[in-house]
């Protein structure tokens, strides 16, 4: 016996509603379509949304800390510059050369200070690993365990982020 294959117009004949179903119905099909392509045009605008936030976020950052690089080369200039006051000082403090060096060095911080740069004191502060980079733990009897007890380096925050930190000394607590 041969087989016939059942076409489409026949299985409408056989079935009188079946044009009515919902996965032949033309116009639900188009709803749906239209359905998923409002979803994804509606997608699509949150994307871009989200990026044009973002990268205005982005923008904004990138001017804020644009300055970054050149002032942590600064802040390396700064500190020659305060050991070389140190050594100016042996000369004595009314001395014209420790007098004009130590006008200079103001103006910098001055000007470190006007672009954002904030000194970080250490000295007497408990230790912060977030702040602090820990060179030495010495034995102390007068500084509680944990204590920065000495500065070699001043750290540095540029607005609201850490530029460099501190290098510190760290008390170990009394001698055993």
């Amino acid at each position: 016996m041969k087989k016939i294959p059942v076409t489409e117009s026949d299985e409408m004949k056989k079935h009188p509603d079946a044009e009515h179903t919902d996965g032949d119905d033309p116009v639900a099909g188009l709803q749906a379509d239209l359905d998923r392509f409002r979803d994804l045009a509606m997608r699509s605008r949150a994307d871009f949304e989200n990026y044009k936030k973002r990268s205005a976020r982005e923008k904004e950052e990138a001017i804020k800390y644009a300055n970054a690089t050149l002032l942590e080369k600064l802040v390396s200039i700064v500190d020659h510059f305060e050991l070389g006051l140190e050594a100016a000082r042996g000369e004595g403090e009314k001395s014209p050369i420790y007098s004009g060096m130590s006008q200079v060095l103001k103006q910098l911080q001055d000007f470190l200070a006007e672009n954002g740069l904030q000194p970080i004191d250490a000295i007497g502060q408990k230790f912060d690993p977030n702040l602090h980079e820990a060179i030495a733990h010495e034995p102390s009897d007068e500084v509680p365990e944990g204590v920065v007890i000495r500065q070699t380096r001043r750290g540095y925050r540029l607005k609201d982020r850490l530029l460099r930190p501190s290098a510190v000394v760290v008390s170990s607590g009394p001698a055993k």
